[in-house]
């Protein structure tokens, strides 16, 4: 979500072509924190925050506070202002692999089964099926740790408010990396 503020004038960061301020659109809506848009433009959506309501003919700027979230805003500004002026937006500021998206859904889910009462053979049962389960070595068996290390991950995300899906890949060596360990670590 990109936060955007009436500018002054002379300024032309976002083109009045917009149709920011068409109150009939589909694109905008009034929340309690103020008003929402989406807007997509070549094939990308762009979601914009206003703390008062568009107004017609108006020019706005990019706010961008240096917060834990400024280095997302900045990117998502770039890339917004690309869009705007004819350009390719480039891409995005991360993607998650399909490894990482199975990770973090089965941490999520792992958790939610943990957080019900669920036996950590129970979570694997369901998880991994049954038959990958054996009866007689439990206590050593390889899907026991997994199943901990994915409570243990999904707990985390839990705790941190879930930022860790919109973080770089631990590759990048910045935040998913310190808040979502890695297989091995």
């Amino acid at each position: 979500m990109l936060p955007i503020v009436q500018s002054a004038a002379g300024s032309d960061i976002v083109a009045a072509g917009l149709a920011l301020a068409d109150p009939a659109s589909d694109r905008i809506r009034k929340a309690a924190d103020g008003w929402h848009v989406v807007l997509r433009i070549h094939g990308t959506k762009h979601h914009l925050w206003l703390k008062q309501a568009p107004q017609f003919g108006a020019t706005y700027a990019f706010k961008l506070l240096p917060d834990v979230e400024f280095e997302i805003r900045a990117h998502a500004a770039y890339r917004f202002w690309r869009a705007v002026n004819g350009r390719s937006p480039g891409p995005p500021f991360h993607r998650l692999s399909a490894q990482r998206r199975k990770r973090f859904a089965l941490a999520l889910r792992a958790l939610d089964l943990r957080m019900e009462g669920a036996s950590y053979r129970a979570i694997a049962e369901v998880l991994f099926g049954s038959r990958r389960v054996s009866e007689r070595a439990w206590k050593t068996h390889d899907l026991r740790s997994r199943v901990i290390r994915l409570v243990q991950a999904g707990l985390a995300l839990m705790r941190r408010g879930y930022h860790a899906l919109l973080r770089p890949s631990p590759r990048n060596n910045r935040g998913a990396a310190k808040s979502f360990p890695t297989r091995g670590k």
